[in-house]
């Protein structure tokens, strides 16, 4: 069985060997902020992440600028620690909070280090982080959405990136349904929704469209934390066990890719290996 990469392909014939080559999982980074307290400690803490996800053959993921806090890109972040590049297994986020100007750095520098995983968002912006305007990209919009972001990287990266995107399960079915078509048509080949608990009826819709589906779990017993990243007040459970909920999803949703969010690396992340047993 092929393994699915970040963005919707397969790795037939890659030459990396994880543990279980059909038990691959996305599991996200979290990107310091750039006024991080202790920075040093946290950089050492992200590169060891980086360095376990990788050597078990899963997928690294950053995120940019997660919920409009600035912080290093996963672009950086990767040069200034020397970490290794492996074909398919490193994934970047990017939204539409950028410069023209940061926009191409951060495609340039993913092109030099042989990263070709993007998973586009909208993304949360803040006083510090402009957003990106039509005519930054040379179209007649106002205002950049996700759909603008991924047919630029269509439009000017052609055959550079394997291009995924978000799906919120908890906004209105038919209007997010309606917007991820946009951004199937505008280019993307992945769909990476936002935390499932137990089961949702979305996955089916989505699996229908063609496109690879990416459910993401999460990971942490805090889902108040879940509910700010969703915006959504989603109601309290002090019962709720991470792990049993990933079991659950492994079994329901076979043939879809598997995004870990918030995974605890001592606690949680030796199980996996075992975790579709």
């Amino acid at each position: 069985m092929d393994r699915v990469l970040a963005n919707g392909s397969s790795d037939r014939g890659a030459t990396v060997q994880p543990h279980h080559p059909q038990r691959v999982f996305h599991i996200e980074i979290l990107s310091p902020r750039q006024n991080a307290p202790d920075l040093d400690a946290g950089l050492a803490a992200l590169a060891d992440k980086y360095r376990q996800i990788v050597d078990a053959g899963h997928v690294a993921c950053f995120t940019d600028n997660p919920l409009g806090n600035l912080a290093f890109q996963g672009t950086e972040l990767i040069q200034e620690l020397g970490l290794p590049v492996r074909p398919g297994q490193v994934s970047i986020h990017l939204n539409t909070f950028h410069t023209r100007r940061d926009l191409d750095a951060i495609l340039d520098a993913a092109t030099n280090l042989k990263i070709d995983d993007i998973l586009v968002i909208s993304g949360d912006g803040s006083e510090r982080l402009p957003k990106l305007r039509g005519r930054d990209l040379g179209i007649e919009a106002e205002t950049v959405t996700s759909v603008e972001l991924v047919a630029h990287l269509q439009r000017t990266c052609p055959g550079r990136f394997r291009i995924g995107v978000a799906f919120n399960p908890y906004e209105p079915r038919e209007h997010e349904m309606e917007k991820l078509r946009r951004k199937l048509d505008a280019g993307a080949g992945a769909v990476t929704t936002q935390p499932i608990i137990g089961q949702d009826p979305s996955i089916a819709d989505l699996r229908a469209l063609g496109a690879t589906v990416i459910v993401e779990a999460w990971m942490s017993k805090k889902l108040h934390l879940l509910s700010d990243c969703v915006g959504y007040a989603l109601p309290a459970d002090e019962t709720y066990d991470p792990l049993e909920n990933l079991r659950t999803l492994l079994r329901t949703y076979d043939g879809c890719g598997f995004y870990l969010a918030m995974l605890g690396m001592k606690t949680q992340f030796p199980l996996l290996r075992d975790i579709w047993s």
